[in-house]
């Protein structure tokens, strides 16, 4: 039988001490970079051009975001009064911008007020979109068009002339509203769905390019999201029926949607980039 000498006991114990208090630094290390990345979850400071931000989705994006410490540049078709309210309420600068994302001219000029008004465009979210919903054999070719001309031409010029500011100021932060309708095939949604996931591959093509330069852009993916047209859609028989495919039972809410833009816009998801975030309650994972 082999004895175990004195010295060779102190010498394990001594390695098992070791082993053991460089476990708990890399366990300190690992909470402090945890709690460095949540302090870091903010936008204070930034300037954000939001689209569509005069209701729904991309006005309560632009709402967090001025709780969050933002400044909001608000990009629609009409004026937005209670956007502009709610962004003033928390001490935060609202430039309204009144134009057609279709109209490269509006494009170019809101991101020259943008750039004359705050110095710099920190944040773009690319949230204005239609969704009009055709049998494919009945869909007219006007709304085809339309709806590409909003929801993806619109998206990518948009984050071309942004991009353009963010590859001189060193870099920024974009977030592309997509939808479930991007990932998997819906009824009635061909336009819309296509559109939508042109957006991701927009995403993932743009990250590829810019990624080095400082830029991020991810987009999200929600399901229904109860705004004030979402609960007017699917607030019926229809829309409980539709929960009910839904792993999590129900929709998403605007505020959601924000926080998520939130994460993504701040330094906290750095690392994140070409990513498409999913809010769906688990629906395109079957």
């Amino acid at each position: 039988k082999t004895k175990t000498k004195p010295d060779q006991k102190s010498q394990t114990g001594e390695k098992d001490w070791l082993f053991l208090m460089h476990l708990e630094r890399a366990r300190k290390q690992s909470l402090c970079s945890t709690q460095h990345a949540c302090q870091r979850e903010t936008v204070e400071g930034k300037s954000a051009l939001i689209t569509g931000a005069a209701a729904g989705i991309g006005q309560a994006i632009a709402v967090m975001y001025a709780k969050k410490g933002a400044d909001i540049i608000c990009f629609d078709l009409r004026e937005a009064p209670e956007t502009r309210e709610a962004v003033e309420a928390c001490g935060r600068k609202f430039l309204q911008i009144v134009a057609d994302i279709t109209k490269d001219e509006d494009i170019k000029n809101a991101v020259k007020t943008s750039i004359e008004e705050f110095g710099k465009i920190d944040i773009l979210v690319n949230c204005a979109g239609i969704g009009i919903l055709e049998k494919i054999e009945e869909v007219r070719d006007e709304i085809w068009q339309k709806t590409l001309d909003i929801n993806l031409t619109g998206s990518f010029k948009m984050t071309r002339e942004v991009g353009k500011e963010m590859l001189k100021a060193g870099g920024g932060k974009i977030v592309c509203i997509a939808s479930q309708g991007g990932i998997v095939a819906l009824d009635r949604h061909v336009a819309y769905g296509c559109t939508k996931a042109a957006i991701i591959q927009l995403v993932k093509q743009c990250a590829l390019e810019w990624a080095q330069y400082n830029i991020n852009i991810n987009a999200i993916s929600p399901t229904i999201v109860m705004t004030a047209l979402g609960e007017m859609n699917w607030n019926n028989a229809a829309g409980e029926a539709f929960k009910k495919t839904i792993p999590a039972r129900r929709f998403g809410y605007p505020e959601e949607v924000a926080a998520c833009a939130v994460f993504l816009a701040s330094d906290a998801a750095s690392l994140i980039n070409g990513a498409n975030i999913v809010l769906d309650g688990g629906f395109t994972i079957g």
